[in-house]
């Protein structure tokens, strides 16, 4: 039996670093094109939301909006972790 070294894998070959996920990589090219998007918007407007009026740059409500929107994902996404969770103790105690 041959004591192989860290890094290399039981094919053989050198292992390359980390890799980025699918999901990192949709997550930053959302991120540049909405960077890219941002600098191309710079003028001006005015918002009517509910009995609020205001006046921003494009630029920052687009980037209010998707922080929010970001905000509101992952706190779905927590809420339906700890749900899944949840479940599962009570079926293990079942």
């Amino acid at each position: 039996m041959v004591e192989q070294g860290p890094g290399v894998s039981p094919g053989g070959s050198q292992q390359q670093g980390r890799r980025l996920g699918g999901g990192a990589i949709a997550s930053l090219g959302g991120l540049g094109v909405l960077l890219i998007f941002m600098v191309q918007n710079t003028q001006d407007v005015t918002v009517h939301f509910l009995f609020w009026k205001f006046t921003w740059p494009v630029w920052l409500l687009i980037l209010v909006s998707a922080a929010f929107g970001a905000f509101v994902w992952l706190g779905l996404g927590v809420m339906r972790r700890h749900r899944r969770r949840k479940a599962r103790r009570e079926d293990r105690r079942d």
